[in-house]
């Protein structure tokens, strides 16, 4: 059964490491017969949260901006997939700033039920997203009818390419094509 699959990049660089393995499961999510929509976040305009609380009356955010329309996605998707870049053992602030205006969906007849996460760093230790995943995990439990489905870490890529021919690449396709 096809089911719409959302893959979010959040990495601030076009391009990114990150977003070579969101592109990669986005290849074994279409490969597998999904229906696939890919945002990078590197080119939207996304405001901070102003915590005025609105949204769970009104099902929308005060702010209007890009956002809107990625919540909206996010709201009709079956998948979430956040791709980031690890910076200072934690998510990219782009992908905490969307989980924060993702808000509305909290009293929101949502559909998505498996959220996954794909992130890279320049260290390679195992480590190195728990903290990351530890945050999305927490914003996961918000979502009683979701559940982290999986995650996948690709450590020791740094610049733009680094990734490139790496065999985390093939895993983040296979974990698309398995969805």
């Amino acid at each position: 059964m096809s089911k719409k699959v959302l893959i979010i990049s959040t990495s601030p660089r076009k391009n990114g490491n990150s977003a070579s393995l969101a592109e990669e499961f986005r290849k074994g999510a279409v490969e597998a017969g999904n229906e696939v929509d890919f945002i990078s976040l590197h080119d939207k305009t996304i405001s901070f949260c102003k915590g005025c609380f609105a949204c769970l009356e009104t099902h929308r955010c005060v702010i209007h901006d890009d956002a809107d329309i990625i919540r909206e996605k996010m709201l009709h998707a079956d998948v979430i997939v956040f791709a980031t870049p690890i910076y200072y053992y934690e998510m990219s602030g782009q992908m905490k700033t969307i989980l924060d205006r993702a808000n509305p969906l909290y009293s929101a007849d949502y559909s998505f039920r498996d959220i996954y996460m794909l992130s890279t760093a320049a260290e390679d230790e195992e480590y190195v997203p728990e903290r990351a995943v530890s945050g999305l995990e927490g914003w996961i439990a918000c979502f009683e009818k979701a559940r982290l489905a999986g995650t996948l870490f690709c450590g020791g890529v740094n610049n733009i390419g680094d990734i490139t021919e790496n065999p985390k690449l093939k895993e983040a396709y296979n974990m698309g094509k398995s969805v």
